[in-house]
């Protein structure tokens, strides 16, 4: 599955703008998630930065993105220590534009928002691999190893 990923600027949690174009040569992990401070994205995030070392030997990076706002994504990563960039996506362009945008079941009720999901985009800015309605449990462990076989490929 090559595509060409959507490029995008959005600010970071220090308020920075950052494009996906300033990656070009490096492997991108670009997740989508619904909320700061929920406990199902709490543990991603957190998952993400214990790892951060294993991407970063691998030539990577982790982006976080979600509608919260740059100063909810500034507590959230000094709250839980993050080691991951978050961007924040106010009107939910960028994550309708990789299709991590629709209806989903919460609680049996029907409602639109954040689909969780994770793009490996390498480094020409192909997206490689992704998942859609990602569980949490195990989530970072699979990204690194489908990161390694990609590499190798």
């Amino acid at each position: 599955m090559e595509k060409k990923a959507p490029n995008f600027t959005l600010p970071d949690q220090n308020g920075k703008e950052i494009s996906l174009s300033d990656y070009k040569g490096k492997w991108v992990i670009l997740y989508f998630y619904p909320k700061d401070m929920t406990s199902g994205c709490t543990k991603e995030a957190v998952g993400f930065s214990e790892k951060i070392d294993e991407f970063t030997k691998r030539n990577a990076v982790v982006i976080g993105i979600s509608k919260d706002s740059v100063e909810s994504h500034k507590k959230f990563a000094d709250k839980y220590n993050l080691k991951i960039t978050l961007l924040s996506d106010k009107d939910a362009k960028v994550i309708k534009e990789y299709g991590a945008w629709g209806k989903k079941k919460m609680y049996g009720k029907e409602t639109e928002g954040t689909i969780r999901s994770t793009f490996i985009i390498s480094p020409e800015g192909e997206i490689l691999h992704e998942w859609k309605n990602v569980k949490v449990d195990g989530h970072v462990e699979e990204v690194i190893k489908k990161l390694d076989e990609l590499i190798a490929s």
